[in-house]
């Protein structure tokens, strides 16, 4: 029984080197003095071509056995189309339309298809579609506040305990129907329906301690003044007689009124983020943390069973807690919003 050849394929720049060595052989074998004919029959080819090579090798040396540059088509897009389709981004898309995309460009261009225009976008990374975003501080002290942020992450003061407080309001409990779905062909999809039911909403508080990443939590109905002081005393009776620094950003309910509760908390010290710089509140990340994992696509029938999922996920979460490497890039003279962990 005949053995079947195996299926050989060739990458282009494969395909190059393989002609090179074959012209090579040519002129190897010319060079031992073998006439034309015999290298055609050795090599199986015709004698037309050794002649050829042979003949191209001894006028032009090396460079003789390089292809000859081809005219072919001329191109049907240039340079200047390419211009041109990144020059119409920076004008406004057509009325009625918030934004370009590849149909809306190639017919305002009028002689560009629309395959032409993705492919321009592509060759320099321009998504349509894809959004960033970035919040820059305008505040006048960004850099004296950052700073002492910073320096409480980095370096806290000794036998000093640095936690990060923020809210998340209005957590709204939604009951979805939700389950498995059987298709026809056997597989079973899990997931839930677009319909829901709103039972209301609740406010969690947070307190996240910057040097183990442990956890606090606090439910409230409403996110008043009245309400933070009352977790910023559970917060305080949690740690008695020791210094702490507190990270806030600049809401007003943050702000005790006339300091009357700083003066009967001399242990406790506040540091305010920069105007719009929130995102340096370490506490934010574990918001996320907490979203994707317990209230993401979660089904509740009241604000009660929301908020005893966030203890079970808060207590789950405690058992590994660790501290967040957090870091920051700065983008020229201001820092912008990026992505840390």
């Amino acid at each position: 029984m005949s053995r079947i050849a195996p299926s050989i394929t060739l990458l282009p720049e494969e395909r190059a080197v393989v002609r090179d060595i074959f012209r090579a052989r040519i002129v190897l074998m010319s060079a031992d003095g073998l006439r034309s004919d015999t290298i055609a029959e050795k090599l199986s080819t015709r004698e037309a071509t050794v002649s050829q090579w042979r003949s191209r090798f001894a006028r032009e040396g090396m460079a003789g056995l390089l292809d000859r540059p081809r005219a072919g088509h001329k191109p049907r897009y240039t340079e200047q189309t390419h211009r041109r389709i990144l020059a119409l981004l920076d004008k406004p898309p057509p009325d009625g339309y918030a934004k370009w995309n590849g149909r809306l460009m190639a017919e305002a261009l009028g002689d560009v298809s629309d395959d032409q225009v993705w492919r321009t976008l592509r060759r320099h990374g321009i998504s349509l579609e894809k959004r960033r975003s970035w919040c820059i501080s305008t505040d006048p002290e960004f850099a004296k506040k950052a700073a002492d942020i910073v320096g409480l992450y980095m370096d806290p003061p000794d036998n000093a305990l640095v936690l990060c407080v923020d809210e998340k309001p209005s957590i709204q409990a939604l009951e979805r129907a939700q389950g498995y779905l059987k298709l026809p062909n056997g597989r079973a999809l899990r997931g839930f329906s677009h319909d829901y039911t709103r039972h209301g909403t609740t406010t969690l508080f947070a307190a996240l301690e910057v040097a183990t990443g442990l956890v606090q939590t606090g439910h409230y109905s409403r996110r008043r003044r009245r309400e933070f002081l009352d977790f910023m005393n559970e917060v305080v009776a949690a740690h008695p007689q020791q210094e702490i620094h507190v990270v806030l950003d600049n809401l007003n309910t943050h702000k005790p009124k006339n300091d009357r509760w700083l003066a009967r908390h001399k242990n406790v010290h506040l540091h305010y983020t920069p105007t719009h710089a929130s995102w340096m509140n370490m506490v934010e990340v574990w918001f996320s943390i907490l979203t994707r994992g317990a209230l993401q696509g979660a089904s509740f029938t009241s604000p009660r069973q929301v908020r005893n999922t966030i203890d079970a996920f808060a207590a789950a979460y405690n058992k590994s807690a660790a501290p967040f490497e957090w870091t920051k890039k700065e983008v020229g003279p201001k820092m912008l919003k990026d992505t840390y962990g």
